[in-house]
């Protein structure tokens, strides 16, 4: 399989099903290695396929959530295993430390609510449970705070793309473009950092 075809949503969707979607969540969610999967755009047009039929809107929801909930915990775990070895780490193909540290920066600014608001931050959706458990967040507070993430971010998103599709039909037709403005409105908080930094940069 080619890379373009394992970050293409409709793709993974008609191969895998609703399976394949609960482990790109998982995976996203936690590993290291799933710090590129398209999970809100999954989520959506997952939704919209529901709305259309294609997929059973009743399994779909409980394995998105599940999954959400499952990868975050798995990431705190190894988290808080590998420390601050993990800041040591070099780079390779799956794993890129500037993601960590922005993560970690992230997380030092926001607290707690990280876990909630990185759902919706491509990357540090990935590291901010690994970060957290590194940082020796409260077992508790980081369950409480992963478990709404994931109903506000897997089912929230999942619900979205279905209401959408139930008002609108044959919005599946257009799930191209549709992708494309999800893409664009994940990455923007990433571009709005970024933009900061550089700005920073040049005054200071």
């Amino acid at each position: 399989m080619r890379l373009t075809e394992f970050l293409d949503p409709k793709y993974l969707i008609n191969t895998f099903g609703i399976i394949g979607i609960g482990l790109t969540v998982f995976a996203e969610s936690g590993l290291l290695v799933g710090f590129f999967l398209p999970g809100d755009s999954l989520l959506f047009t997952a939704g919209i396929l529901a709305a259309a039929g294609k997929l059973n809107i009743a399994i779909l929801v409980p394995v998105v959530f599940v999954a959400a909930v499952v990868g975050d915990q798995v990431g705190y775990a190894f988290g808080a295993r590998a420390g601050s070895a993990l800041y040591k780490r070099p780079d390779s193909r799956f794993f890129k430390r500037e993601h960590l540290e922005k993560a970690h920066a992230f997380y030092e600014r926001r607290g707690a609510s990280t876990i909630v608001l990185a759902r919706f931050i491509p990357f540090v959706r990935t590291f901010a449970p690994i970060v957290a458990g590194a940082a020796r967040m409260r077992y508790r507070t980081f369950v409480t705070f992963n478990v709404i993430g994931g109903l506000i971010w897997a089912v929230g998103v999942t619900m979205a793309g279905y209401g959408l599709g139930r008002v609108i039909p044959d919005i599946d037709k257009f799930l191209l473009p549709i992708i494309g403005v999800i893409v664009l409105a994940s990455i923007a908080p990433m571009i709005r950092e970024w933009l900061k930094h550089r700005k920073a940069t040049r005054e200071g």
